[in-house]
């Protein structure tokens, strides 16, 4: 929802519903980043209020799009976080597979080892010779 004037849309304050710190400091940062505004923050009219209220002035741009670019670069940047965290994953799942398939070459060869110099001492019949 946006709180505004009708004759000044530079300066606006929007409240978004069912939202938290999380969120809002992102969509802050991001519009601290943007050259084009010049005054950004929030505030959470009360805890047990689930909504969170975002100030936004800008140098002259609309404030509903500049927070929709903001909005939207924050959700470049979270695909581009989850791609990066996706495919460590998957590196850090090939990488343990690969370790345990050491592993157990390792074990199977001390196994063999053992058998081999059981056979040996088996050989080697003490009493007989």
């Amino acid at each position: 929802m946006e709180h505004g004037s009708f004759t000044n849309d530079k300066d606006a304050s929007f409240t978004l519903a069912e939202e938290d710190h999380t969120l809002a400091n992102a969509v802050r940062f991001m519009l601290n980043q943007d050259p084009r505004v010049t005054l950004a923050g929030y505030s959470i009219p009360h805890p047990s209020l689930e909504c969170v209220n975002v100030r936004v002035q800008t140098t002259g741009d609309p404030a509903r799009e500049v927070l929709k670019d903001a909005c939207q670069e924050l959700m470049l940047m979270n695909r581009h976080v989850r791609s990066v965290f996706d495919k460590a994953v998957s590196e850090f799942k090939v990488e343990q597979a690969r370790l345990a398939a050491e592993e157990e070459e390792k074990k199977k060869a001390e196994e063999e080892e053992i058998k081999k110099q059981r056979d040996l001492l088996a050989s080697m019949d003490i009493e007989s010779g």
